[in-house]
């Protein structure tokens, strides 16, 4: 899955449950994500462009990167 933008990207059709890696090493948790959305994610051929037009600032989110994790992102 190559891309500038999106490291990786898992995604749990029972709860909703969109979790993305972004290449700076945050980790974001995107809830209530329809199965159909996912679905189009992972089929996109441009991972940052679908998921600015579709999945940012549409879905309840919240960040989830390990304090540790976030602290070696600042250096």
């Amino acid at each position: 899955m190559p891309s500038s933008v999106i490291s990786s990207f898992t995604y749990d059709p029972k709860a909703g449950r969109l979790v993305v890696t972004f290449v700076t090493g945050r980790i974001y948790e995107y809830g209530d994500v329809p199965a159909a959305v996912a679905a189009n994610f992972r089929a996109s051929f441009s991972k940052g462009v679908f998921f600015n037009a579709e999945i940012r600032d549409r879905y309840r989110h919240r960040e989830i990167t390990p304090a540790a994790q976030r602290d070696r992102s600042k250096t």
